[in-house]
């Protein structure tokens, strides 16, 4: 497994800009977000990507798929991640009908199993829609405090269990999200990982939870024993750094890079009995 740049970490710059900067910093994949895609223009990302001999270890995201029709949106997805060759398309699949994130409630849907119904539902779309086009979908669990505005699966068993159908549907392992769940490791040792994705759970949480993600090492998570569940279930795929943090997203993002690379070196590659 080898260190990968989420582009959320170093939101300030362009597609162009973190790529030329995982080539500075010797990262050797990036994990890109949608909408920085589309304003460097798909063929322009990919040729980017291609001609820097990078991997792109995810593409953010998919989902949000319980509230209005998502399907033609996701399949846009699927195919700019098949343009890309993204390792897979990540999946947040949505909150509760009518809730938006960030803003005051209106009229919304109390039905919590109807949601994570319409989830399993859309999966049976889109799997195989993804599968023609070669593309793994990775449901990504979230911590249960997203669970009304952003995701209304909050466990890796979760997760699991509606991916176990599908041979290209597997889960994103993220720590920020999965390190409080007591099942996590049995869920790991079971799971179809697509994705392992690293930062710290901040104590106090800010206002705005979302923001919650630091640094590795400044936080409360114990990285070693996800990280040895994580290789022992078999994952060789890259390692993304995801942080969400206002101070980190001010600071310049080559501090942050060269920061993320020592970081990543003393808390995430060194795992006790396993090569490292």
């Amino acid at each position: 497994m080898t260190l990968s740049l989420n582009q959320w970490t170093t939101r300030r710059w362009t597609v162009r800009e973190a790529v030329d900067g995982c080539a500075r910093h010797g990262v050797e994949a990036i994990g890109l977000w949608r909408q920085n895609v589309a304003e460097q223009g798909l063929a322009e990302s990919v040729r980017l990507v291609r001609d820097a001999g990078l991997r792109v270890s995810s593409l953010c995201r998919g989902g949000f798929l319980t509230g209005g029709d998502a399907l033609d949106d996701n399949r846009r997805a699927i195919d700019e991640a098949a343009a890309l060759n993204a390792s897979c398309l990540v999946m947040v699949v949505g909150g509760l009908p009518g809730v938006v994130p960030g803003e005051p409630l209106g009229e919304i849907s109390r039905d919590l199993p109807a949601a994570r119904a319409r989830v399993a539902e859309s999966l049976q779309v889109l799997a195989p829609y993804a599968a023609e086009a070669g593309v793994r979908l990775a449901l990504e669990p979230l911590h249960p405090v997203y669970c009304a505005d952003r995701a209304v699966l909050s466990t890796l068993k979760q997760a699991n269990d509606l991916a176990e159908p599908f041979g290209n549907v597997g889960v994103v392992v993220d720590t920020f999200h999965v390190w409080w769940d007591p099942e996590v490791l049995a869920e790991i040792a079971r799971a179809k990982i697509f994705s392992y994705q690293v930062c710290d759970f901040l104590v106090p949480l800010p206002a705005d939870v979302l923001l919650g993600r630091g640094m590795m090492g400044d936080g409360v998570i114990d990285f070693g024993p996800l990280t040895e569940a994580v290789r022992k279930a078999g994952y060789d795929g890259d390692i993304e750094v995801e942080i969400f943090n206002a101070d980190v997203w001010a600071r310049d993002p080559d501090e942050v890079m060269a920061e993320m690379v020592s970081r990543y070196a003393r808390w995430i590659e060194p795992t006790p009995g396993l090569p490292g």
